[in-house]
């Protein structure tokens, strides 16, 4: 048996200057599922994502998946990309094996906890207070580097990582501090500043795009006051739902948020095309 994509569109041109085709998933012309291929709205036309992939029930358990997700590849490197991507969610078992299968690597995960009503206390000695201006440009360009090395040590180009780390905290951070929904604090701890967090709120929830503590005051304890930080300030600003990113193979950070209680929702997976 064949199994082949047909075109259920033309190729779309879409306003995020992305290109993204729906095709069916047939075997012998009989369609049996469908995928839907894009490129990246971040990462430009060198990157391409699948965005959905769909077995019918019938037709599931007998290698269509995998042959529609390496067909797939192959419409991406005729459309000239260098690396394809998909997000799975954590509780779907089987796609997370048939990608990985297919020599996808974990780059990052989703996280998620819910909240109660009332905002953990910080460890005695310890303080938050906003971050002044001062301390603001330093802190920018550091973390504007922190991340563009996150992307390149996951196999994004340095030209690719910089651009988008310039980019992202251009997006996130247009008014530095004053940016409307951006907390970013300090943490003290006994009057010496010890770490920073940043941390956005959004319509119903929260979420953390960074926190750091200082080189010289690691393995005190102190990232974990500012996630009992980061915690008080969303429930405090109304919201029950406080969410991150962390990249594969941070392993502090990792082991920290499992420790509060922290659950993987999804996975971004991607795979170099060569």
């Amino acid at each position: 048996m064949t199994t082949t994509l047909r075109p259920t569109e033309p190729l779309q041109q879409n306003a995020d200057g992305t290109r993204s085709r729906r095709y069916q998933v047939c075997v012998n012309s009989r369609p049996v599922g469908a995928i839907h291929l894009g490129t990246h709205p971040v990462f430009g036309d060198a990157v391409a994502r699948i965005t959905k992939l769909r077995i019918d029930e019938p037709d599931r358990g007998r290698g269509r998946g995998t042959v529609a997700a390496l067909a797939a590849e192959e419409v991406a490197r005729g459309w000239g990309c260098r690396r394809i991507e998909t997000t799975v969610p954590a509780d779907a078992a089987a796609a997370f094996r048939l990608a990985t299968a297919l020599g996808y690597v974990v780059r990052n995960r989703g996280m998620e906890k819910p909240l109660g009503d009332t905002p953990p206390e910080l460890p005695e000695g310890s303080r938050a207070r906003p971050m002044t201006e001062v301390e603001f440009g330093p802190w920018l360009e550091k973390g504007k580097e922190k991340y563009a090395q996150s992307w390149i040590q996951r196999g994004v180009s340095e030209a690719e990582a910089r651009a988008k780390s310039e980019r992202d905290h251009a997006s996130l951070l247009p008014d530095g501090l004053a940016t409307p929904g951006m907390l970013i604090s300090v943490v003290e701890h006994e009057g010496t500043p010890v770490g920073a967090l940043w941390l956005a709120l959004r319509e119903d929830s929260a979420f953390v795009y960074d926190i750091e503590a200082h080189a010289a005051h690691r393995g005190k304890g102190h990232g974990r006051t500012l996630m009992l930080l980061a915690e008080a300030q969303t429930i405090v600003e109304g919201r029950r739902v406080i969410g991150l990113n962390v990249f594969a193979g941070n392993t502090p950070a990792e082991r920290l948020y499992a420790s509060l209680g922290y659950e993987t929702k999804s996975y971004v997976m991607y795979k170099p095309l060569v």
